[in-house]
């Protein structure tokens, strides 16, 4: 009897092999879903599973020249309209990341979430939100964050960890019980989308990738190699 060689893509007895197996396990992503929408179902995924701040993201920012510079911010708000939505964090506008959005407003995001295996990246320009909205999520701070957007000249050198605390001590004095207001310097940033990659890990690297571009009036979609 003549042995006959496995199937491409098959093993002895005929079964797929692992790769081949995960990949027709994990079908490819829905190219025909909402980005916004299912990048606020892989949030919902990942915040039971994660130990901290499943809305922790890298921000990468650069300056008019094109020097890079990133670090980790918090999430504090999706939007799904206007499309193509948008993502907003917030900071002192004097920061490092503030004087850059506000000289070269183009940003780029990228959430990880590990115990998901599944990253999520983000491209597009930025816009300042608006006063309103800066107020209305500054007000649902805790007392000592808000004292601490006072208190902190941030990104700017600190003689000492004793000055940032008296600083903070010269401002609870100085608002004592009364409602603290919003420094000018301080608000928030919205990141419009017009690139968005979703990544999953899977089997011996060949992980699926899926990206949508903003075409004006509605996403375009392509799949690409890991």
């Amino acid at each position: 009897m003549v042995a006959h060689a496995p199937a491409p893509g098959k093993g002895a007895a005929g079964r797929l092999s692992p790769a081949r197996n995960a990949l027709q396990r994990n079908r490819v992503m829905d190219a025909t879903e909402d980005p916004i929408a299912r990048f606020e179902a892989w949030l919902a995924e990942a915040e039971p599973s994660e130990p901290n701040d499943p809305t922790a993201v890298c921000l990468a920012t650069s300056t008019p020249d094109g020097r890079p510079s990133a670090r980790m911010v918090l999430l504090k708000g999706v939007d799904r309209a206007p499309a193509p939505g948008g993502f907003v964090f917030y900071t002192n506008l004097d920061s490092r990341k503030g004087e850059e959005l506000l000289a070269n407003p183009h940003a780029a995001l990228c959430f990880h979430w590990k115990s998901l295996r599944r990253s999520v990246r983000v491209e597009g320009a930025t816009e300042l939100v608006t006063a309103a909205e800066a107020d209305a999520y500054y007000a649902t701070r805790p007392r000592g964050s808000r004292i601490g957007a006072w208190a902190s000249h941030q990104s700017r050198p600190l003689e000492s960890r004793a000055v940032l605390e008296g600083r903070v001590a010269e401002f609870e004095a100085r608002f004592g019980e009364d409602d603290i207001p919003r420094p000018e310097n301080w608000s928030g940033f919205r990141l419009r989308p017009s690139r968005m990659e979703f990544w999953r890990d899977m089997p011996f690297r060949l992980h699926d990738r899926q990206v949508f571009h903003w075409a004006g009036e509605g996403w375009r979609t392509e799949a690409l190699y890991p």
